[in-house]
């Protein structure tokens, strides 16, 4: 996985060359997460409330930084790196 960001012990990252639809996957210690591109919902897997809110906050700030690093990961390029929440 090509790591995107890194905040408070959460891992954002995506796949070069993943499935569609786009989205991008999150890892918070044990739990492991997907989340779409479009609407910052949880596409698969669970994280804790709180990590969930952060995620979806760090999305929301994000988003076309996030929708660019998908275009470059589809076609299996580096998706390069986002700047985290502070």
């Amino acid at each position: 996985m090509g790591e995107l960001c890194r905040f408070n012990n959460i891992v954002i990252g995506m796949y070069p060359g993943d499935h569609a639809p786009p989205h991008f996957h999150v890892r918070f210690g044990e739990y492991k997460a997907s989340f779409r591109i479009a609407d910052g919902e949880l596409e698969s897997g669970s994280l804790p409330p709180k990590q969930l809110k952060l995620v979806q906050g760090w999305w929301a700030l994000r988003q076309s930084e996030i929708e660019a690093s998908w275009l470059l990961a589809e076609q299996k390029q580096n998706p390069g790196t986002i700047e985290p929440l502070k």
